[in-house]
């Protein structure tokens, strides 16, 4: 009797996994979500090593809802004037490079004042994005895809986009490592070397920006935060160095959304609350188990 409870208990997350996987396989739908997960894991999992140590934590917020401007105006002049180059992801990417530079410059410039800054990008970019969401003509928008999330809406084209911008994000930080490492523990040694430290500040919040318009697929406006946070947070409280952080942070953020997706997937769960709800509870648990 012992023997048959383990071997139908050990089954149980091989049928789980066979039956995902033959989905992936016969589903483009599921197929294209996970490689979408798969690739933003990679980016997310080594910028947000840098977002945690330089801690602007509060500035990747600001950036993620002001991309709702973007997607907004996107739509909306898309609509209007029949444009069909003009896509949501493009909208949003524009609206996350120009939210992160000014926020970046307006923050070195008066620093005093960069909460009262970071706080109006980030109403200002949704209040924008709602109104023009409410003059679009035509058949209406999912509004709760965009801040929610809904990974299983990923098409060919998002895997695409997705791989390009990871790709940029993942060659530019290769190509500044030591520039963007010096700028989250001393700006003061780069600017010593006769390095601008404002410029690989503002190249950050760029490459931050272009990260949330990965998520917002994944996790949506809402909890993309979350998702470029804690899976770097929970690496800082396991590993020291740098590099290994990074790769911690890209193998658990890996774990959340392929695990996130094929768990989901079983119980029937909206997946971007469901790994928001994983990592917290991970990187809860290891706050517990250093303290204890």
């Amino acid at each position: 009797m012992t023997e048959r409870r383990v071997i139908i208990r050990g089954t149980i997350p091989h049928v789980i996994m066979t039956e995902f996987f033959e989905t992936v396989r016969d589903v483009p739908v599921i197929r294209f979500a996970l490689l979408a997960g798969i690739v933003s894991s990679l980016t997310y999992g080594v910028v947000g090593t840098f977002v945690v140590t330089r801690r602007i934590g509060y500035i990747a917020a600001a950036i993620a809802h002001s991309i709702l401007g973007g997607i907004g105006a996107a739509i909306y002049f898309s609509r209007t004037y029949d444009l069909v180059w003009l896509t949501p992801m493009l909208g949003a990417i524009i609206a996350a490079i120009t939210s992160a530079i000014v926020i970046g410059c307006i923050s070195l410039k008066f620093r005093e004042r960069e909460d009262t800054i970071i706080s109006a990008v980030w109403a200002g970019g949704m209040a924008m994005g709602l109104l023009f969401l409410h003059h679009t003509p035509g058949k209406g928008v999912n509004l709760e895809s965009y801040l929610f999330g809904n990974i299983l809406l990923t098409s060919k084209g998002d895997v695409i986009a997705t791989c390009a911008l990871g790709l940029v994000v993942l060659a530019l930080v290769g190509l500044f490592y030591h520039k963007l490492v010096a700028v989250c523990f001393d700006e003061e040694f780069v600017q010593l070397r006769d390095v601008s430290s404002k410029a690989y500040y503002l190249l950050l919040l760029v490459l931050t920006g272009i990260c949330m318009v990965l998520l917002v697929r994944v996790a949506g406006i809402v909890l993309s935060l979350a998702l470029i946070i804690l899976p770097a947070a929970t690496a800082c409280r396991l590993v020291r160095r740098m590099w290994t952080i990074m790769v911690v942070a890209v193998g658990l953020s890996m774990i959340y959304n392929v695990g996130g997706l094929m768990v989901s997937f079983q119980l029937d769960q909206p997946t971007g609350p469901f790994v928001v709800v994983v990592a917290c509870a991970v990187y809860g648990a290891t706050v517990l188990f250093r303290k204890s």
